[in-house]
């Protein structure tokens, strides 16, 4: 339940973007149903694309077209705005189609390499029939690399020098040589308990990211790759049925529960002639994660370790460049973090010239930024106050000052700063208010900067290093379908809880708001940790214009623990998932109460995954809620994965009392209002298990329940029928019932 991910998965099953140039809505200005979802009667809304720039190596703007399978690329000066042709057109879907690859093929090939294509970047990468393949923009040529079809290659990647290229064959490492074509087997061991270079499911899904596969590192100077290897034969075999086919198409994943056995890490470094050195394992006897792998610039191997219950955090760095020397699996801690409660996967360093490197840690209970000597002492705190860094995005030395991005200003938002390398002059270059995503060149005396807020629709514009715009690239405003509609009253505030928090909240009102009526509420929640939903970004969302257009107040709360204000915000849920929560979003009603328009016997809860299990949690520990949307929900966590549930809740065998509270299932009895279930078949994230052992005791305390299963479908629900489905279903239950 990566919380990035889990964020997105919703906005895949809830919402639809607006800014789009087809014909939004009906000539009433009304939205149907059918219009945002039925597969073949629905509005196509596609948002309008930014203008596509990026620097390159040498410090140019680039500005880059792809049209008919032709890529045009420009040298755009910032200061005039001249555009000169970088090269001739490459053809890529003439070089393809030369290649003798499908014409099918070609279009979903040229998708992945445009947003690939860098002027400075000459050899791209491409699976085909299960070999890997190369476009080479150089020489203009398209060839095969591997000539194995039988074999899916997974995760290729070029070395830094773009002579080699490292993929995985099943639970096996591999490399070829890009001039000769010629494939090395790097290790021979794997199998479907021994993975080699590739992470296993828990890994993937709570550490390095959904969808996320690799477990291998190139080293800077291209000859050797650092891998993870997982000894999985004491993780528990978990099976989804597969009943949605005929024959049935079970799936197997190992999974670990909480309290279950984990895979077992090793960290290797192998070189291009198959010889494997190990990392000594610093921590015998203890059972620890392996969260972070990484290359200083010199060819010192980096990771970042962690004890099971994610406690603690040693930086780690490996002492010898050589890997062919046994020494170089003896490493020493650079830094350690520790926390009251858990402590969150860290960035690798940004190391600086002088041998020292910034950290980022939360060691304040905020995200802020350090500065170490080479020596590993700390020498400063660069940032520091009731808010937090977002991600560093560079090191001007040059200047003497480093660029990052931060909610300072705006608790909701983020803003582009930089500050001195002695944590003096902090100083805002952003000047309009929401989100920002920043590209600076190479010699930070630039930045391109996309934007948007509540308020705004996304804008794209070039500043120079002071944050003076030097010119506004997109602004293509609020679309005039959005016009044509009769709009929500969208209204943003922070709501006090009973101790004080200011907690980020959102109001979409109907178009015809009456202070003097009463309004049934549907609240759309997540709640889980550090993942908030009120974001100042452009949030033009159908579903609750859809909503808001019959009618309903939407309301969207963040909980102290859900609002990403600082991890110490969300540290008192530690070990009893659920109570807090619980108690602030009731908070939030009080408010609610307050306006005086809210009708609180008429409000629903509506959500997925952990936003699953809260709506399930209050719908079974309070009675607040007339309606429970309850979508994938985690209903116990003694059966959800155990790098999750631990970092939040410890192991089961020390925590059974705040596994108890926190269960679902053993409040099922306490049931008050009605409630919808909704999961996929094929859920290997949060299994179908939950849903079934909430039914069977709903069942064993006689409370009725209403049950959506998505035939193979996993822990989001996608295609065009599936998903009209699920709609149908939500808004068939909150018009009959609420």
């Amino acid at each position: 339940m990566h919380r990035k991910v889990a964020q997105c998965l919703i906005a895949l099953i809830s919402l639809t973007s607006l800014v789009a140039p087809a014909r939004a809505g009906s000539d009433d200005g009304l939205l149907t149903l059918e219009m945002l979802y039925h597969p073949l009667h629905k509005t196509k809304f596609e948002a309008a694309p930014l203008t596509h720039l990026n620097w390159d190596a040498q410090n140019r703007l680039i500005e880059t077209q792809m049209k008919d399978g032709i890529v045009q690329q420009w040298i755009v000066d910032p200061v005039t705005w001249e555009k000169h042709l970088l090269k001739a057109d490459d053809n890529l879907s003439a070089l393809l189609t030369a290649a003798g690859i499908d014409a099918d093929d070609v279009q979903r090939i040229l998708k992945e390499l445009t947003p690939q294509i860098k002027p400075e970047v000459h050899s791209y990468l491409f699976s085909y029939r299960k070999d890997l393949w190369l476009l080479d923009r150089r020489h203009n040529t398209v060839r095969e690399l591997t000539h194995t079809p039988n074999d899916t290659k997974d995760e290729a990647i070029l070395s830094p020098d773009a002579r080699s290229v490292a993929y995985l064959k099943g639970n096996d490492l591999y490399v070829t040589d890009v001039a000769s074509a010629r494939e090395r087997r790097l290790t021979s061991d794997g199998s479907d308990t021994n993975l080699n270079g590739r992470l296993d499911w828990v890994y993937m899904e709570e550490i390095y990211g959904r969808g996320k596969h690799r477990a291998f590192w190139w080293s800077p100077d291209s000859k050797k790759l650092a891998f993870l290897n997982f000894d999985e034969s004491k993780v528990p075999l978990y099976t989804l049925s597969g009943d949605f086919a005929l024959p049935a198409k079970p799936q197997s994943t190992r999974y670990p529960k909480a309290g279950d056995p984990n895979p077992v890490v090793r960290l290797g470094i192998v070189d291009l002639k198959a010889q494997t050195i190990w990392t000594e394992n610093p921590y015998p006897g203890s059972e620890t994660l392996i969260v972070q792998v990484g290359w200083a610039p010199d060819g010192h191997l980096l990771a970042a370790w962690q004890d099971r219950v994610q406690s603690w955090l040693d930086l780690r760095l490996y002492d010898q460049k050589n890997a062919g020397s046994q020494q170089a699996s003896r490493s020493r801690v650079m830094v350690r973090e520790s926390s009251p409660a858990w402590t969150e996967r860290l960035p690798l360093p940004v190391f600086l010239k002088d041998g020292g490197f910034l950290w980022e840690s939360d060691r304040s209970g905020h995200r802020h930024i350090y500065r170490y000597d080479q020596a590993y002492h700390l020498k400063a705190a660069l940032t520091q106050g009731d808010w937090d860094v977002r991600h560093v995005d560079g090191v001007d030395e040059l200047r003497s000052r480093v660029l990052f991005v931060s909610n300072e200003r705006n608790p909701i938002g983020n803003d582009v700063y930089s500050v001195q390398l002695d944590g003096q002059h902090r100083q805002r270059l952003s000047a309009d208010s929401g989100m920002h995503t920043v590209r600076w060149n190479t010699h930070f005396t630039y930045f391109l900067d996309s934007w948007s807020s509540l308020r705004q629709p996304p804008k794209q514009a070039l500043f120079n290093d002071a944050g003076e715009q030097v010119r506004l690239i997109d602004d293509a405003g609020i679309p005039v379908q959005l016009h044509n509609l009769k709009q929500a009253i969208m209204k943003q505030q922070q709501v006090p809880t009973r101790d004080g928090f200011a907690m980020e909240s959102l109001l979409f009102l109907p178009p015809d708001f009456d202070p003097k009526k009463k309004y049934p509420v549907v609240q759309n929640v997540y709640a889980g940790p550090m993942a908030p939903q009120v974001r100042d970004r452009w949030n033009a969302n159908l579903w609750y214009q859809f909503l808001a257009q019959h009618g309903y107040v939407v309301w969207i709360l963040d909980n102290r623990s859900a609002s990403d204000k600082g991890v110490a915000s969300a540290w008192p849920i530690h070990r009893n998932l659920g109570q807090l929560e619980l108690q602030d979003q009731l908070d939030g009603l009080a408010w609610l109460r307050q306006q005086g328009w809210a009708d609180m016997d008429r409000i629903a809860l509506n959500g997925w995954s952990y936003g699953g299990y809260f709506t399930s949690y209050a719908m079974t520990h309070s009675k607040a809620w007339k309606l429970g949307l309850v979508g994938a929900p985690v209903t116990d966590w003694r059966l959800y994965d155990s790098v999750y549930t631990e970092r939040y809740m410890g192991l089961p065998q020390e925590n059974q009392r705040g596994y108890e509270q926190s269960s679902v299932p053993l409040a099922a009895k306490d049931l008050s209002g009605k409630i919808l279930i909704m999961h996929g078949t094929m859920d290997d994230n949060v299994h179908p298990q939950n849903s079934v052992m909430l039914i069977d005791a709903l069942i064993k305390s006689d409370k009725d329940y209403e049950l959506q299963l998505y035939p193979g479908q996993g822990h989001g629900v996608r295609g065009d029928w599936l998903t009209w489905s699920l709609q149908k279903a939500r808004w068939r239950f909150i018009k009959d019932n609420l």
